[in-house]
């Protein structure tokens, strides 16, 4: 791809060579030295080169892209009422209340109420610093589209308007970054009840911020059964904190699936959930818990996992290609007529090793093979059969088979 310049006595110039940005800027500036004389020429070139410093500086897309990261974290964080005590006049004996005592000291219904406050304003907070990132995102593209303006002219007439324009952006600037930082709340009542001659002094209430709950995507692992999850804090706490740990089946085919889930007060940063169903997908989120200062948290981090398959129903494969045992059924004659006791060798038939039959009494569950005896003799048929084991490998006769009976 080529550039033509004309009236300027220049050749064809290739954009895709390292030096074609370069070249084209000499071009603009050769062009801009024809419109505008010596002194606003070296007027225009300090104004534009002053605008590209702020745009590379104090409002560079770098820049830009951190306040954004950090306004994102902000508004994952949770926000709490801190209640801090003021120094005491010189010369009270009284030692200073710590924030543990003043909980107990302060009206539960007012401070209920400036809970409400609180949440308001980290509201309110949350939406400006939106807005106002929002104001510098949009005086960048504005002032950037000004510098590539080709022609000085314009440039110059609007400075007026390009300063105010700065000093605008500069105070936006500095209101978003005082604004990043949650201040205090302001009291329009005592929250401390009249405790008679104890001295009592004066408070305040901050809001501060704790750093978001995110789960380790690393670290937590599904299993058949059983998820392994953990999760961490940016900022480690001081002490040790609750969390609560959610976790749901998604997509329950049944009504007793519908019960895979539940609320789960972890007080680490690890947890093993069991009694899973594989093969299925859960969701799980994080936060903590409930405490008395809580005023606002819009946010908890979820994390869906997919348990692994189980083992595939039939036979294990240790089991395949063994050949099975079996059992043989002998199917009794009509009753003897002789008084006299006789061995019978009856007709018999195979059949897979399974579930025995509690309709046929000949069944024998026990193997591999079996065959079995009955003696006939006077009374009431069928008489207890007796078996006995026999090896069979092959097709056998009713012969081999009566000789392999034990004598009576």
């Amino acid at each position: 791809m080529s550039f033509q310049v004309t009236g300027l006595g220049l050749d064809k110039m290739k954009l895709d060579s390292p030096q074609s940005f370069l070249d084209l800027e000499e071009v603009e500036e050769a062009e801009g030295r024809q419109l505008l004389e010596p002194e606003a020429w070296r007027t225009y070139t300090a104004r534009r080169n002053a605008l590209r410093e702020f745009l590379t500086s104090d409002l560079s897309p770098h820049l830009l892209k951190r306040h954004h990261a950090r306004v994102e974290l902000l508004r994952k964080c949770s926000y709490h009422i801190e209640i801090l005590p003021k120094h005491l006049a010189l010369g009270d004996q009284n030692p200073l209340v710590l924030p543990s005592t003043m909980f107990q000291l302060v009206d539960p219904w007012k401070f209920q109420r400036m809970k409400k406050v609180g949440t308001a304003q980290t509201k309110i907070q949350l939406l400006l610093l939106g807005h106002l990132l929002e104001q510098l995102d949009q005086g960048r593209a504005q002032l950037d589209s000004l510098l590539e303006s080709p022609d000085p002219r314009p440039f110059l007439a609007g400075w007026a308007l390009v300063e105010q324009r700065l000093a605008d952006l500069s105070a936006v600037m500095d209101n978003f970054l005082a604004m990043m930082v949650p201040g205090r709340l302001h009291i329009k009542h005592r929250l401390v009840s009249d405790v008679g001659a104890t001295k009592i002094p004066h408070i305040r209430l901050m809001l501060s911020t704790k750093m978001p709950v995110m789960f380790d995507r690393k670290e937590s692992v599904a299993h058949q059964d059983w998820v392994a999850l953990r999760w961490f804090v940016t900022t480690q706490p001081g002490v040790p904190e609750q969390f609560e740990l959610r976790f749901k089946l998604l997509d329950p085919r049944t009504q007793q699936e519908y019960l895979q889930r539940g609320i789960i007060p972890v007080a680490a940063c690890t947890f093993d959930v069991h009694n899973l169903l594989p093969n299925r997908v859960y969701k799980f989120t994080v936060k903590r818990a409930e405490s008395y200062t809580l005023v606002y948290e819009s946010w908890r981090d979820s994390l869906t996992l997919q348990t692994r398959p189980g083992p595939p129903e039939g036979p294990t494969p240790s089991r395949l290609g063994r050949q099975q045992p079996r059992v043989c059924f002998l199917t009794p004659p009509s009753p003897p007529t002789s008084p006299r006791p006789l061995q019978l060798l009856l007709r018999f038939r195979g059949r897979q090793a399974g579930p025995p039959r509690t309709a046929d009494p000949w069944s024998e569950t026990r193997g591999p093979w079996h065959l079995a005896s009955r003696t006939a003799a006077p009374g009431p048929w069928p008489l207890r059969p007796r078996p006995i084991p026999v090896t069979i490998t092959s097709h056998v006769t009713s012969a081999q088979a009566l000789a392999a009976l034990p004598p009576s």
